[in-house]
């Protein structure tokens, strides 16, 4: 590969010009027309010469010796300045301090002359004591210091330095000169301004385009630094550019490091004094943003890539480290953007092989996002597709789909490429757009491809496959499929490459996220809930969406199998990682909402499960996919059923059984169930009798003790009894179907005047209610079971049992006061609320209004000190007044 980039040879000067004391050497720049006044670097020049040594280095242009003739013109004071301008020749020993002892003799110092030939320990005594005997300070300006080569003249000068305690050297240059700085340093002698002190900030930006009669808004100001780094030569020569335009902010956007003047400057002041081989170096680095000595070594097959890149570092050549510690550079932008201009027109062909090189040493070295940025650079599609499959990193574009950093890096990938990993691509990006439907279509054909080549696949794509597979299956699971496709899934997870693994932990989590809602989906709820529960327990950077996803979906089948306080801890947990990443309402847990919501109402904490309600229901509106919006419906119609409105009730889930896609098995048998049983209860036996017809071929104990209040309303009253016994006595029936089973063979006893039998249920459902504090079902036969807490004592402490804060009657309370005395019908009032009677309930006893009921309470909350009903509860039973 040749790579050339054509400047003039640098220029020369011979040891007879060098000698001759030029004049214009030791004049003080003037001050050009477009000068910015920088008020605070000049105090910080002023600080240092307050000390020995000052050292001023920085890219060509960005203003060293303006700033420096500004202050000698302003700042200097009672201070002689001698100010010498040096240059390439200046190096050689006489010539160096006959300009030195010239420019202090013009200052004004009384110095002996330096005769020609060598200056010798002697000599610079001679000079040192004169500089001593000197009654002020002097300050000695050498601009362009630094571009001297040879330790000779620095060792003289330090050795002046360390003679005469009123010499005061700046030195400035673009790379730091063979003095040894850091002894300075550890004495607190040097101060230091770099290229990043003296990057112009936006006052001063501001100022210099004005004073070229370009007036920029602050955005466009702003981009402009951005672009130039505050570069001083770049934004005059952009400025220079903007003159007379109509629209200088529109220029702001298109001006680059290839635009013709500012090419000339980096040409001229950086490039020409640049070997062939290190400009060939600079050309083929360009295509690199921030790099490493060993990535720039790979990409140009270069050894000495290390010492190549400090040396252009110790020069300033546009080239600067990145952060501390770590070796990363990095090119100023608009060098950067002219190398990279200058490359494709001398070498096209060889930007792919360069961008090709770098992605292969990146993607070795763990740097997939970058590798794959390289690759696609080169136009290799297909490669950075393997790249993302085979590092095992497909479930980050599952999770952030097109939006997320390797998913803009595929955003322009041409339609036409149909290689089986750029369809794998397709089809992550899709699902993790929310496009399921085109996901699947994407995967299948990649699977097509597949099974028609027939090599052997990697680890990566196999994997992949099992990952899209399981989604997949999750918006529509067959049960055999899933038990066939999960254990093999696990089996290859536990033998695939390590490191792979841990670079990408979200892989695993996702496997078992799709897992756990496949196996939702078919209706698996035990085996589900133990695989959402270990993808939670995954922790993966930037995974917090599968996370959440697998705690709302825990949350609501925990609900569902009757495990209360597992569902409201799961579900917090999945609002409090929302609350944290700052989640919109697009992207809120709908179903942790929703789960809170069945919780509270199980608990009959109406209050409660009401505001969640609300919370819920603009979260479940039209277009919301997952488990949400039909558990919403269930938990609404509950909640109707709970006022009485069974019909509204009715009309919830038969609008959810028909309107909501994509439910999962085992919450579309609940809402069946429900449905049925308020269909019943609304003597509707025909329709409910229908209903259960659809779930015949479901073994599962819910709807068995659905079909025997079924034959109860059908007068079957043994067959129900039957039916429920056998569900009653089974081993391992969720606790909310349990509880159904014995209330409904309490009603069954009780309607058979078997007060002993009936008993006995009730005592059987309050225990299975007790750990859980299920009181909605309770309530929803209560009317017709009351009376047989008549005379048994152990019931009753059951019943009241039920209550929240039960736990904590015999316990101390916290402060409990009553504010003043409660009337009989208040205590009243407080016993049915002990008893966790609904307001309308509690009106009936009393043959009182609700709102007189409601008054009642609120008398109660403000006597108590309460805020809520079972807090009143509480302090009463503490006050021993009920």
């Amino acid at each position: 590969m040749s790579i050339e980039l054509i400047v003039d040879p640098p220029r020369t000067y011979g040891s007879d010009q060098a000698s001759a004391l030029l004049a214009s050497k030791f004049v003080v720049p003037a001050a050009p027309p477009f000068m910015v006044s920088r008020p605070g670097l000049l105090d910080r020049v002023t600080e240092g010469v307050a000390g020995p040594v000052t050292l001023v280095t920085g890219v060509a242009g960005s203003g060293k010796t303006q700033l420096l003739a500004a202050w000698a013109r302003a700042r200097a004071g009672d201070r002689p300045v001698a100010w010498i301008t040096l240059e390439e020749g200046d190096e050689q020993v006489s010539t160096f301090w006959t300009y030195v002892a010239e420019g202090l003799r013009r200052a004004g110092v009384q110095v002996p002359s330096i005769a020609d030939g060598a200056v010798t320990r002697a000599v610079l005594g001679r000079l040192a004591a004169a500089v001593a005997d000197h009654p002020t300070d002097i300050v000695l300006i050498l601009d362009g210091a630094s571009q001297l080569p040879g330790p000779e003249w620095a060792s003289g000068l330090e050795f002046l330095l360390s003679h005469v305690d009123n010499l005061r050297v700046v030195l400035t240059g673009r790379w730091d000169p063979p003095l040894p700085l850091y002894r300075y340093r550890l004495a607190g002698e040097l101060h230091e301004l770099r290229t990043a002190d003296l990057a112009f900030t936006p006052a001063e930006a501001t100022t210099l385009l004005r004073l070229h009669g370009v007036d920029l808004g602050a955005d466009d100001t702003a981009a402009l630094l951005e672009h130039t780094e505050g570069w001083a030569a770049g934004i005059r020569l952009c400025a220079c550019a903007m003159q007379g335009s109509a629209d200088p902010g529109r220029l702001v956007q298109t001006i680059s490091g290839d635009e013709s003047t500012i090419a000339e400057y980096f040409i001229g002041e950086v490039l020409r004094i640049q070997p062939p081989q290190v400009r060939r170096f600079l050309l083929e680095t360009s295509v690199l943003d921030a790099f490493t000595p060993d990535l720039a070594g790979a990409v140009t097959e270069r050894p000495d890539a290390a010492r190549l890149l400090a040396t252009l570092t110790r020069e300033n050549a546009f080239i600067q480290p990145v952060g501390a510690g770590a070796e990363v550079y990095r090119y100023h932008r608009l060098f950067a953007e002219l190398l990279r201009a200058q490359l494709a027109w001398t070498e096209p062909e060889e930007v792919a092989v360069l961008h090709r090189r770098a992605a292969a040493w990146l993607v070795a070295h763990g740097q997939l996002a970058e590798a794959v940025g390289h690759a696609v650079q080169a136009g290799d599609w297909a490669g950075a597709a393997t790249m993302v499959i085979e590092d095992f990193a497909l479930g980050a574009l599952v999770i952030e789909g097109g939006g997320g950093r390797l998913g803009a890096l595929f955003a322009g990938m041409p339609a036409h490429l149909e290689e089986p990993e750029t369809l794998m691509i397709r089809a992550a990006m899709a699902h993790g757009d929310g496009d399921h439907a085109r996901a699947a279509e994407q995967f299948t054909h990649a699977s097509k491809l597949l099974s028609v080549r027939g090599a052997d696949d990697g680890d990566g794509l196999t994997a992949s496959c099992f990952l899209m597979r399981l989604l997949l299956l999750a918006d529509g699971a067959d049960p055999e499929q899933v038990a066939h496709l999960a254990p093999v899934a696990r089996t290859f997870l536990s033998v695939a490459p390590a490191e792979r693994l841990a670079r990408h932990p979200e892989l695993r989590m996702l496997l078992l996220a799709a897992e756990g809602l496949a196996r939702s989906g078919s209706g698996d709820v035990d085996e589900a809930a133990t695989v959402l529960a270990e993808a939670a327990a995954v922790t993966a950077a930037g995974a917090e969406p599968v996370r959440i996803s697998s705690l709302e979906n825990l949350a609501l089948i925990e609900a569902h199998r009757g495990r209360l306080a597992r569902a409201e801890a799961s579900a917090r947990q999945a609002i409090e990682l929302a609350t944290r990443r700052g989640l919109g309402k697009d992207r809120w847990p709908a179903a942790a909402e929703v789960a809170l919501a069945w919780v509270a109402l199980e608990r009959y904490d109406i209050e409660t499960a009401d505001r969640r309600l609300r919370a819920a229901q603009h979260l479940c509106a039209n277009g919301t996919t997952g488990p949400g919006p039909a558990a919403y419906a269930l938990v609404r119609a509950r909640r109707l059923q709970t006022r009485g409105e069974l019909r509204q009730a009715s009309n919830v889930l038969a609008a959810a059984r028909e309107g909501v896609s994509g439910t999962p098995r085992w919450l579309s048998r609940e809402i069946a169930v429900n449905l049925s049983r308020l269909l019943i209860a609304g003597g509707r036996v025909n329709e409910a009798s229908g209903l259960l017809d659809g779930w015949t071929d479901s073994p599962a104990a819910d709807v068995a003790v659905a079909r025997a209040a079924l034959l109860l309303a059908q007068g079957q009253a043994g067959a129900a009894h039957e039916v429920a016994r056998t569900v009653a006595d089974a081993a391992g029936v969720p606790a909310p179907v349990a509880l159904d089973a014995w209330l409904l063979l309490a009603m069954l006893a009780d309607g058979q005047d078997d007060t002993v039998g009936a008993r006995e249920a009730l005592r059987r459902a309050l225990r299975v209610a007790g750990p859980e504090s299920y009181r909605r079902p309770v309530h929803q036969v209560w009317s017709e079971l009351r009376r047989l807490l008549r005379d048994d004592d152990r019931l009753i402490v059951q019943y009241r049992a039920l209550s929240p804060g039960a736990a904590t009657a015999d316990g101390p309370v916290t402060d409990p006061v009553v504010v003043e005395q409660l009337s009989k019908r208040e205590l009243d009032v407080l016993r049915g609320m002990a008893e966790m009677l609904p307001t309308e309930e509690i009106a009936a006893s009393m043959y009182v209004s609700v709102n007189t009921v409601k008054t009642h309470v609120r008398s109660i909350l403000r006597k108590l000190s309460a805020s809520r009903r079972n807090e009143a509860v509480r302090r009463a039973r503490a006050l021993r007044l009920i």
